[in-house]
């Protein structure tokens, strides 16, 4: 057995399983190499038994040897996948820890961007409500300056400030709107069944004469009552048929249509570019305008607004827009 072993497996025999043997009488199960003739390694598993007289001398020492060749690559195999395996869990635990990190880092950041927007609320809303005093004296000394006698050229400028003060007040009504949409007081409603057509016409006779050069025609046929706000109607309505003359074709026909059936139905009609997919997919968000001319200002907000204020009565907006004409038609219950 010992010519068998190389120089390692001679040592090893020699210095543990020798001693082993002589003092048990035998071991099982031990792994060593036998070397070919050809000086391959060849691994075996060795069972060996001492048998010895009465006197303690050795009579005999029985070897079983087991080709051990598949139950090696077995366990090299196995070493190599629990490696593998510890490579990985390490691996694992240390993309875990930076996903953790991470996580903790966009929580973090996202935290501190909703209080700052929050605060940005917050001061837009105190904006708004502290402007509407210095606004209300300004219209009332336009008010009073009407009163006097004034030629032709002061009162066009002074007709000029007033719809500029008209403009601002709707402004800041948008402003305050969103705030509180966005604060979590949301938009407040005061229903009744009072009759819609004369707010409707109001805002048509408030636009059509800020925008002398365009032609707005009208059809209402609003036959059953509504159960609504229409004072936030009349915002609704003043937010898109004014979006309608802004973004429109300058000078082209708008069209209102106002009706009730199993609903109310009220739609403005544009002619004009149509609106882009781009552009429809924000279309109702705040502080999005689309696509418009550098000309044209706003904070984006009106039509965010028409939208909570559809919202709020249960209904929708809906938007149509092709080469021709581009539509918004709002659709609420009657809530009877």
């Amino acid at each position: 057995m010992h010519d068998f072993l190389n120089i390692a497996g001679r040592i090893f025999y020699e210095t543990h399983f020798a001693p082993l043997l002589r003092m048990q009488g035998f071991f099982n199960e031990v792994a060593l190499d036998l070397i070919k003739k050809d000086g391959a390694s060849f691994p075996v598993l060795v069972n060996a038994t001492e048998r010895r007289d009465a006197e303690g001398k050795a009579q005999f020492i029985r070897l079983t040897v087991f080709n051990a060749t598949d139950r090696r690559r077995y366990e090299r195999d196995l070493r190599a996948a629990r490696d593998d395996l510890k490579a990985l869990n390490a691996a694992l635990e240390q993309r875990v820890t930076e996903e953790v990190e991470e996580r903790l880092r966009g929580e973090s950041a996202l935290s501190s961007q909703r209080d700052e927007a929050v605060l940005r609320e917050q001061f837009i809303a105190v904006l708004g409500h502290d402007l509407r005093n210095p606004l209300a004296s300004i219209a009332a000394g336009l008010q009073l300056i009407q009163k006097a006698r004034l030629d032709d050229k002061t009162r066009t400028i002074v007709v000029m400030m007033e719809r500029s003060v008209g403009r601002m007040a709707s402004l800041i009504d948008n402003v305050l709107d969103f705030a509180r949409g966005r604060l979590g007081g949301g938009l407040t409603l005061i229903r009744s069944f009072q009759p819609l057509e004369p707010m409707l016409r109001q805002v048509v006779d408030e636009l059509q004469s800020s925008h002398p050069e365009s032609i707005i025609t009208t059809e209402f046929e609003l036959t059953k009552p509504v159960h609504a706000d229409p004072v936030r109607i009349g915002q609704l309505f003043s937010n898109l048929l004014g979006n309608a003359l802004t973004h429109g074709t300058p000078g082209a026909l708008v069209s209102v249509k106002a009706k009730t059936t199993d609903r109310f139905e009220l739609v403005v009609c544009n002619a004009g570019n149509p609106i882009t997919p781009e552009a429809m997919e924000r279309l109702f968000y705040p502080f999005s305008r689309g696509e418009v001319r550098p000309s044209q200002q706003g904070l984006g907000l009106g039509l965010y607004i028409a939208s909570e204020i559809a919202r709020a009565h249960g209904g929708t907006i809906d938007v149509t827009s092709t080469p021709e004409k581009t539509c918004f038609a709002l659709r609420i219950p009657l809530g009877l």
